[in-house]
């Protein structure tokens, strides 16, 4: 509830940080060009939003609010229209919704095939269609498909198609039978959990990836589905602030012990998680070390990996060199960066990482090296992992190595170490 005599909007953007309309001007054509549509406000605009009568915003401007605030727009103190009256929500009459869906999802229409994309778009066009299995699957695949882009150009170029598969499968959903309603909401919560992940690593503020996340507890939690549940804990864990370990340790831990069955590959990620928010606070190198030990006990009951996907069995992937690389981060939080260091080197020489994976390991190697008191070293690391993470924008791998140039600071004056805070300086926002 806002205090009196200032308006929710307003009350809202302070908690952000936003201390002035200048701000929110700003703020704004940030996480416009970060949803791919780059658009600029002006401070007459914002202070409209914080009158009395504040109007409804067009699709475009709301879709920008929501992912700044992480929040609803109604809780910002915006009013819907009625359909029909003076100023017609075209989006929500359900007479409209067909065309309004089919121009959405032809917004993630690259990622399918011309079959594919034939398929799907027949289907929108017809409400009856709504409820074929076909249909879920092409959206599977869609999603499958944004994961493999993000992949090759990261984050900020795969946003604007996971929002419009998102919200193809939220207007779907409000139309369905159940049969399919169950299968499309599970796509969903993958979707909204994928979403959070590519909001968290372009840089948004963590009330935007929380807002997703809660989404896919939502969907999770309504379709019964247990282990994603679970995993999103685990995803939630991982996007927590170092500073705040102790959630980061109750999210891990909820996502391991729940009343919930993991996968054996999903449950020794959780149980690394928990095992690096025991370093941060600092507990006993020896519950870590048992930690970590559950965590290679239940990898080793997993069956063979396979392929990762975005629809597919959670963490099929998750390897051995992985769960490494993440045991040399918890050693790297619990003070000791030597063998962080031999752990790193050792898992990035042999196995197979994807580059987002590669890059922010590598990032992790510059920093223990940083800490082991090998600033050359980890200079030249750290301009190695800025290649990999650089043109794709791998935002986490950024901010490691943000994080290790602040820590070689005592170092500023040495060549290679002014060289990498200088290519980091000269990245674009």
């Amino acid at each position: 509830m806002s205090r009196p005599g200032i308006s929710t909007f307003a009350d809202a953007r302070r908690r952000q940080g936003w201390h002035s309309q200048s701000d929110v001007a700003d703020a704004y054509e940030h996480h416009s060009t970060l949803l791919g549509d780059p658009a600029t406000i002006t401070v007459r605009q914002v202070r409209r939003w914080e009158s009395a009568d504040p109007g409804w915003p067009k699709r475009r401007t709301r879709r920008v609010l929501e992912a700044m605030f992480g929040l609803p727009l109604t809780a910002l103190g915006f009013v819907p229209p009625t359909v029909g009256k003076n100023f017609p929500d075209r989006e929500e009459d359900p007479m409209r919704r067909r065309a309004f869906l089919g121009g959405f999802v032809l917004g993630a229409a690259p990622l399918l095939n011309p079959t594919g994309q034939s398929r799907l778009t027949a289907a929108l066009a017809n409400a009856r269609r709504y409820s074929d299995h076909a249909l879920v699957n092409h959206l599977r695949s869609a999603l499958d498909e944004a994961a493999r882009s993000d992949g090759r150009t990261g984050p900020r170029q795969t946003l604007p198609t996971a929002l419009d598969l998102l919200g193809v499968i939220d207007e779907l959903a409000r139309d369905t039978r159940s049969a399919v309603r169950r299968d499309l909401l599970m796509v969903g919560a993958r979707a909204a959990e994928f979403t959070a992940f590519l909001h968290r690593d372009a840089g948004a503020p963590p009330p935007v990836t929380l807002y997703f996340h809660d989404r896919a507890i939502e969907w999770a939690s309504i379709t019964g589905d247990g282990p994603m549940h679970a995993y999103v804990l685990l995803r939630k864990a991982q996007a927590t602030d170092r500073g705040d370990a102790a959630r980061m340790l109750g999210l891990a831990h909820a996502a391991a012990q729940g009343p919930w069955t993991l996968p054996p590959r999903a449950r020794a990620e959780a149980l690394q998680q928990e095992a690096r928010a025991l370093a941060l606070t600092g507990a006993p190198t020896g519950s870590i070390a048992r930690t970590l030990g559950q965590a290679h006990d239940a990898l080793a009951t997993a069956a063979p990996a396979e392929p990762a996907t975005c629809t597919g069995p959670l963490c099929a992937g998750y390897s051995q060199d992985r769960l490494m690389a993440q045991s040399a981060i918890c050693h790297r939080e619990a003070g000791q960066p030597h063998k962080a260091v031999t752990l790193l080197r050792q898992h990035l020489t042999r196995g197979a990482f994807a580059p987002r994976d590669r890059a922010f390991f590598t990032a992790h190697l510059a920093g223990a090296l940083a800490a082991a008191g090998q600033p050359d070293d980890a200079a030249t690391t750290g301009l190695s992992a800025l290649h990999l993470a650089a043109v794709p924008g791998f935002g986490q791998a950024l901010g490691e190595l943000r994080r290790t140039v602040a820590e070689l600071r005592p170092h500023a004056r040495r060549p290679a170490v002014r060289e990498l805070r200088q290519a980091l300086t000269a990245l674009p926002n």
